[in-house]
């Protein structure tokens, strides 16, 4: 599943587009994806200028001149593409396809259909809809520190690494991220949570943010089917310090330990475990 780098590489470029573009039409193929779409989806895009375009957690946010917000989630294999009206007719697994002033065209395509397109009337109507209103501090945003992260993290007795990928506690972090982090930080990801205070917890933060500052500098991980919204892949799974590298040499000590690999929730850990305490 795309991770915030990427969903904020393709917010950077569908920005850049769309920003100030007018949408002309809005075509639906189907009545659902893992939630149905909106019934007046057609009516509320067509007619309406594009304000802005940003993020909030995995999400995409596209603020209308009128004040609505059309939310997309990509899901698992979604992708957002950018073409023109000469490649207009639907191609398979296209779902939603929306048309600009300028001949732009947008698709989302999503093979698995585990994705999700839904709106929120209002700005006001945002910040209270359902998927958005329980999230945690955004890792880029000011607000988030080391104090802020452990108070998240107080009287948690999962592994960090567990609750790290709570949305509740943080925004936007998924599988590889938080371990290319807790790398980083230098931290266990078997640690438990509420031990990462203080200088642990400054040191985590700073890990996150400068991770995916990397990560979105580089143009987001490739996985399986994530695209940017032009079409190239993004690189940074070549900067991996130790996600999927499991058996190869700690690249940040002289340990003379390999990567070990582990499972946690059912989802792959990779770490040093004598760099990582």
């Amino acid at each position: 599943m795309p991770e915030l780098p990427e969903v904020e590489t393709v917010a950077r470029g569908l920005a850049r587009r769309l920003t100030g573009r007018t949408v002309t039409a809005v075509r639906t193929n189907r009545a659902d994806l893992r939630a149905p779409l909106p019934t007046d989806l057609a009516a509320r895009l067509e007619g309406s200028r594009i304000a802005r375009i940003g993020r909030r957690a995995k999400y995409l946010l596209f603020h209308l001149d009128g004040g609505g917000v059309m939310l997309a989630h990509l899901g698992m294999s979604g992708r957002l593409v950018l073409g023109s009206d000469d490649e207009a007719e639907a191609r398979p697994h296209d779902h939603v396809i929306l048309r600009f002033d300028d001949g732009t065209v947008l698709r989302f395509n999503d093979a698995r259909r585990f994705g999700l397109i839904d709106f929120a009337a209002s700005e006001d109507a945002l910040a209270r809809h359902p998927r958005l209103e329980h999230l945690g501090p955004e890792p880029l945003g000011n607000e988030f520190n080391g104090p802020v992260l452990a108070h998240a993290l107080a009287g948690k007795a999962t592994p960090i690494k567990a609750a790290l990928l709570d949305q509740r506690v943080v925004a936007g972090l998924g599988n590889i991220y938080v371990c290319e982090s807790l790398f980083w930080a230098g931290l266990s990801p078997r640690r438990s949570a509420r031990t990462v205070t203080g200088e642990r917890a400054e040191r985590l933060a700073s890990a996150i943010r400068a991770v995916l500052e990397r990560a979105i500098a580089a143009g987001g991980s490739s996985l399986r089917d994530y695209v940017q919204a032009s079409g190239e892949l993004g690189y940074f799974q070549h900067q991996w310090a130790v996600y999927g590298k499991e058996g190869e040499a700690c690249p940040d000590c002289d340990c003379g330990r390999t990567i070990a690999r582990i499972v946690q929730g059912g989802r792959s850990t990779f770490y040093c475990a004598r760099r990582q305490r």
